[in-house]
């Protein structure tokens, strides 16, 4: 009995050592970020938009604008898709007693584990071939949107489908005896419970969004200004560090740039999670 207590408080004790070190790694870089960057962050920081040219001029204005356009866009396109695809997948195609459907169910769970490992720039050339040249959208926050909804619809589904699974069988059970259909159940009993499972998926896949470089530097354009419209072009905060760091040479501005993406990051976390914990005591 010794030696196994033992075995446990040892296992417990590295339990405890991973994550302390995971979370003083992750303390560090933020906190590494944030102190290299604050000093270059300041009311013009924020009004002002990149001047171009290889000095690293202006503020990140614009870069703010055009992120927020495409976590609203992307996640417009994205989101009905995914989380429509996992309710199928999860709550109709398991009752469904045709083979063919069966095997098309098998098929896309494939393509979806499949397409949710594939790198970010495999999706932008995809985008930059389609929606950019074949369909003539060119590099816009529109053909932008449509290759980054792309590129979250399998996360979407995944941890849709995780959330939904997660839900007790005997929710739907106890729904359909009361006289619900299998629609009612999905909409009123179903979903409410995988709420918050579900709104973390779409919280992962807008942080996504924000960080990815590489699907839109071939698509999105790299233009400094403010878009006006879906077929603008522009520049992420997170694309708008490549180029301070990569080609002008500003690390003093791409410091601050990346604080204020860290910062921003974590501002949509608490919020997302504060929301989702209101409405699942609700």
């Amino acid at each position: 009995m010794n030696k196994r207590m033992l075995t446990q408080n040892a296992a417990f004790g590295m339990f405890w050592l991973a994550g302390i070190v995971a979370v003083l790694i992750m303390a560090f870089v933020v906190g590494y970020i944030f102190v290299k960057g604050f000093p270059g962050i300041s009311l013009d920081f924020f009004t002002t938009s990149p001047r171009g040219g290889l000095s690293g001029d202006g503020g990140i204005y614009s870069t703010v604008v055009t992120t927020f356009y495409m976590i609203v866009v992307t996640l417009t396109f994205a989101t009905p898709l995914g989380v429509g695809a996992a309710i199928y997948l999860t709550e109709y195609s398991a009752n469904t007693e045709n083979k063919v459907v069966r095997k098309l169910v098998t098929v896309a769970r494939f393509g979806v584990e499949t397409l949710a490992g594939v790198p970010s720039i495999v999706f932008g050339l995809f985008g930059y071939a389609l929606f950019v040249s074949a369909l003539n959208f060119g590099f816009s926050i529109l053909s932008a949107s449509l290759a980054g909804a792309c590129l979250i619809i399998p996360v979407i589904i995944r941890t849709t489908e995780e959330a939904l699974k997660s839900v007790p069988s005997g929710y739907r059970e106890g729904s359909l005896a009361l006289g619900a259909n299998r629609w009612e159940t999905t909409w009123k009993v179903v979903l409410p419970a995988a709420f918050r499972g579900i709104s973390t998926g779409i919280l992962l896949s807008a942080g996504r969004i924000v960080s990815e470089t590489a699907i839109f530097f071939v698509t999105l354009g790299g233009s400094y200004r403010v878009p006006h419209s879906l077929m603008s072009g522009g520049r992420t905060m997170a694309l708008h560090v490549y180029y301070l760091a990569m080609e002008t040479r500003a690390f003093d501005k791409a410091m601050s740039t990346a604080a204020v993406l860290v910062g921003l990051i974590i501002v949509m976390n608490l919020t997302i999670n504060m929301i989702t914990s209101k409405i699942a005591a609700k």
